[in-house]
């Protein structure tokens, strides 16, 4: 027998309070779950800002001998005789020393005698052929013995001319035996000694010429143009800190150097008393330089990495952008931007060092926002 409808409907009731409260129970139970939020990084700008600079044009360079050579012999033979000592001033054409010249001139004199003789042998075969000629003529003698006489006349001819080279090669070998200053200046390093056999090509002795002097230095790209021939520079080295000596731009080499995008520069000065000395570190004073409008940053802003120096710029939205640039000259803690930014940018100081391209950041510390720049300046990201 069914139970009343009434009794069902209790029992209904009963069962959906039960199996709610059963559901609300399993979800108190299960944990909440929290999306984590990414805070931005908190950097500090600065803006690029435009400066007219006035700067002396200031590098560094070597002087270097105008003149500067090292004689190596031209014939073999033994050192005979040392006339100038390593250090020691010279004059044009002197004589330093001497490769065995007794024996080149035996080998002159043989030369000679050898020479005499074919000039005899072919005065004589002359005769020969003038007399075989006047008797063919007479048809005394066939036309062949002519020939022979004329070829024998040739034969002759030519071994004259080769007696005469051998002795002006005999000759030159003589004079090469005696070695003597190309120019006036000082011997340098000696690297034979007396007594001792040389062959053709080994180096003998230095010859440097120390007036006048050359100063050898690079101009940076940048300032390359206002370098001009006929320009007085200023020279000082450590020996010497509180003297300047002047030098003319002589030399502008005609193309830049790939490397280091610098172009190499010579400067000659007097140098009559030899104070100054091939080799020494030289400070080059170019004089006065006026640029405006320089773009320059604080050097913090500059970051060094593998591709070399880089910074990052923040444009609309607070995003970042990753920058790689070429710095130039400092100046009161702010360098110079060859190319990458223009005054107006905005760039991060601080906060930067894990950054990366595209990155979004908050600006603390009343930092400027592009906004304000470019309400500022007119320059809009």
């Amino acid at each position: 027998m069914s139970p009343p409808a009434a009794c069902r409907s209790k029992r209904s009731w009963a069962a959906h309070a039960l199996s709610l409260l059963s559901s609300l129970g399993l979800a108190a139970c299960q944990p909440e779950v929290v999306t984590p939020v990414i805070e931005a990084p908190r950097v500090v700008t600065a803006p690029v800002v435009g400066v007219d600079l006035e700067e002396h044009i200031e590098v560094t360079g070597e002087l270097a001998a105008r003149l500067h050579t090292v004689a190596s012999a031209k014939v073999g033979g033994e050192i005979t005789q040392v006339t100038s000592d390593e250090g020691a001033p010279v004059k044009e054409d002197a004589v330093v020393l001497e490769i065995d010249p007794h024996r080149r001139k035996l080998e002159l004199d043989s030369a000679r005698a050898q020479v005499a003789q074919m000039e005899a042998s072919l005065a004589q075969q002359r005769r020969h052929a003038d007399r075989v000629r006047s008797l063919q003529g007479q048809g005394v003698t066939s036309a062949a013995q002519l020939e022979e006489a004329n070829l024998e006349l040739q034969l002759g001819t030519s071994r004259l001319a080769a007696a005469r080279a051998q002795f002006d090669l005999a000759q030159q070998a003589l004079d090469d035996a005696t070695v003597r200053a190309p120019f006036a200046g000082h011997t340098g390093k000696r690297h034979v000694n007396l007594g001792e056999f040389v062959q053709p090509g080994t180096p003998l002795m230095e010859f440097v010429s120390l007036d006048p002097i050359e100063v050898v230095f690079h101009v940076a790209e940048v300032d390359s143009a206002l370098v001009r021939l006929g320009q007085h520079v200023d020279v000082r080295v450590a020996p010497y800190p509180s003297e300047s000596f002047p030098a003319v731009v002589d030399v502008i080499y005609p193309t830049m150097e790939a490397q280091s995008r610098t172009l190499r520069v010579k400067a000659t000065l007097p140098n009559p008393t030899g104070r100054l000395r091939p080799g020494l570190f030289a400070r080059a004073d170019l004089g006065i330089a006026y640029r405006k409008g320089v773009p320059m940053v604080p050097d913090e802003a500059i970051l060094q990495r593998a591709d070399g120096a880089v910074l990052f710029r923040l444009l609309e939205g607070l995003r970042v952008q990753r920058t790689a640039v070429k710095t130039g000259t400092f100046h009161d803690g702010l360098v110079e931007i060859l190319s990458g930014v223009t005054p107006g940018d905005l760039v991060i100081t601080r906060g930067q060092m894990d950054l990366v391209d595209g990155a979004l950041v908050q600006v603390v510390e009343g930092a400027t926002t592009p906004v304000d720049v470019a309400a500022e300046t007119g320059v809009m990201e």
